[in-house]
């Protein structure tokens, strides 16, 4: 092996920090995704407006300019952590089930501690951004993600 070059391995780039949606360019650029995402989350879970207006942190007339796409603002810090984590749970439930359940788990009464006799959505509403974060955690555990 004489006059062989050692085999390095290739250095990966340093992993990104997390999104914490500070930025208000990064919120600007963010946002028409976002909604889309929410849009569509709203339908597959039959969200009524009131519902869809507690999870996201706004007024039922907010939402519906939202829902009509007549919303042409950026999202709050807040709003965007909210949306974040609805889509996160959307999406591991989605790796979850293979089937309508994954839409109908929100809407599903459930006897666990993290719950106590709330439907998720109940539960999301309830506790707000934290309860959507553990949420969150719980769909990925559930899947084997964490």
């Amino acid at each position: 092996m004489s006059g062989s070059a050692p085999h390095l391995l290739p250095v990966s780039p340093p992993a990104p920090p997390p999104q914490t949606f500070v930025s208000e360019a990064e919120r600007a650029r963010l946002t028409p995704a976002a909604l889309i995402g929410l849009r569509s989350l709203a339908r597959a879970w039959k969200l009524t407006g009131g519902e869809a207006a507690a999870l996201i942190g706004v007024s039922a007339t907010t939402w519906d300019r939202i829902r009509s796409g007549a919303w042409k603002q950026a999202f709050s810090q807040d709003q965007m952590m909210r949306v974040s984590a609805m889509i996160g749970i959307f999406k591991g439930l989605h790796l979850l089930f293979a089937d309508d359940m994954a839409d109908r788990w929100v809407r599903l009464r459930n006897a666990g501690p993290l719950f106590q006799h709330l439907t998720p959505v109940e539960a999301m509403i309830e506790r707000g951004i934290p309860g959507m974060i553990e949420i969150r955690r719980h769909v990925d555990a559930l899947r084997g993600g964490l």
